[in-house]
């Protein structure tokens, strides 16, 4: 009897040390998640972002265009009213909000270039970043949009060069870069770089290029509210001079990756990035906001706010009429 009860102790002392220990990995959590670091290290080490040639000259667009039509799949991004008004040939209109749908669509691979063209250059250099980030590594935006093809589309670089802050620029180095942080808070839900990456581009084309972008006049309103970065040699940093305040990050630097100044952004204001012409800070504003960054690209760049002072210092990238629009033969529906 006595053995009876021994085993029968041992077998209750068994059983609890069973049920508490399933008890205690049930109660483990689950690790933890860093969705932009899974990102981020997926983009700089597989895709090499987030640099890259991402831009296209018209001459470059329509020398190929004429020599093997089938070669790009030319996607114009502006409204459909203006698309009307005149278009390069065979270029097939896209909403903004539509373009990952219908690039999903299609097959990429089949085309040496997937060229979109904006009316700027700006909002497809953005859109040319997302898509880049997305696995489709043969997209171009065209550099100063449909304002380069023909005189007829050139309004908005005409109208938007500008000298309203030519006074307001300083010669000042901003002295120190700020602290490094953490990189933001990604939540999709998903645990998957590529799946996180299409949730994210997903989001961003519906939230749209005003989204992420930002004119002069809103800026200066609020400088105090912003991080800002002059994405510019730090020669002409200091010659053409800079937004008061803000930090001096040359291309040269590689500064967004992680292990240089990527974490210096910050997660708290938004960040305003500005370099010549506003394509190529659209074009990082893409990457940094597929992390989840804040980001904004400051409208037209350099040329909306000293185009006189980068004109007359013969800064590279600057809209000269006679030189950038080439008026080619466009059509119409």
């Amino acid at each position: 009897m006595k053995k009876f009860n021994y085993l029968v102790i041992l077998g209750l002392v068994f059983g609890f040390l069973f049920v508490t220990s399933c008890k205690k990995d049930d109660d483990d959590p689950e690790p933890e998640i860093n969705e932009s670091e899974i990102v981020v290290n997926y983009l700089e080490n597989d895709l090499g972002f987030p640099y890259g040639g991402f831009v296209i000259g018209a001459a470059d667009v329509r020398a190929t265009l004429l020599a093997n039509p089938s070669a790009f799949y030319v996607i114009d991004i502006r409204a459909a009213a203006d698309y009307a008004t005149g278009h390069i040939e065979g270029a097939v209109q896209v909403n903004f909000s539509d373009l990952f749908t219908h690039i999903q669509g299609i097959n990429t691979s089949s085309y040496e270039k997937i060229i979109l063209a904006c009316y700027s250059g700006q909002s497809a250099a953005y859109a040319a970043a997302l898509l880049r980030a997305a696995g489709i590594p043969n997209v171009q935006s065209m550099k100063w949009g449909m304002s380069s093809w023909h005189e007829d589309f050139a309004t908005p670089w005409i109208n938007n060069r500008s000298n309203a802050r030519a006074t307001q620029f300083v010669t000042t180095a901003t002295p120190e870069k700020p602290a490094k942080g953490e990189l933001p808070d990604l939540n999709t839900g998903k645990t998957v770089a590529t799946e996180i990456i299409d949730a994210r581009v997903s989001e961003l084309f519906t939230n749209g290029y005003s989204a992420a972008s930002i004119n002069h006049t809103a800026l200066y309103q609020n400088l105090s509210g912003h991080r800002i970065f002059n994405y510019w040699p730090n020669d002409l940093y200091m010659s053409l001079g800079h937004i008061d305040g803000a930090h001096n990050y040359p291309p040269d630097t590689e500064p967004w990756k992680l292990a240089n100044d990527l974490l210096t952004l910050s997660n708290d204001i938004p960040n305003v990035l500005y370099c010549y012409t506003g394509q190529t800070s659209s074009y990082l504003s893409g990457y940094l906001q597929v992390l989840g960054y804040n980001a904004l690209s400051l409208l037209y760049g350099g040329n909306g706010m000293i185009w006189d002072v980068m004109n007359d210092a013969g800064t590279p990238n600057t809209f000269i009429p006679e030189n950038e629009i080439k008026n080619y033969d466009y059509v119409t529906p």
